[in-house]
């Protein structure tokens, strides 16, 4: 089981990677031919990134609820009986 989470999170992690590539060649005037511009290409690559980050830290909150080991901050209850004067 965990071989199998391990690769369902290695795909997204290749994708945040490529896209981290893309940004950097970019700024330093490598650009792909398949893309149009060194701006697109950026734009791609940070798409990418933010996808693949949000991928894998999806699946490890997901993960950790479904474990009970997150404890979201509880909000303190407001007495509204209290009067200034």
């Amino acid at each position: 089981m965990r071989i199998l989470a391990l690769l369902l999170l290695l795909a997204p992690g290749l994708v945040s990677v490529f896209g981290i590539k893309l940004m950097r060649d970019s700024i330093f005037a490598e650009y792909y031919p398949f893309l149009l511009n060194a701006g697109f290409q950026f734009f791609i690559g940070l798409i990418l990134f933010v996808l693949g980050f949000a991928f894998i830290g999806g699946f490890i909150i997901y993960r950790d609820k479904k474990t009970n080991i997150v404890q979201f901050p509880t909000r303190k209850k407001v007495n509204k009986n209290i009067s200034i004067f």
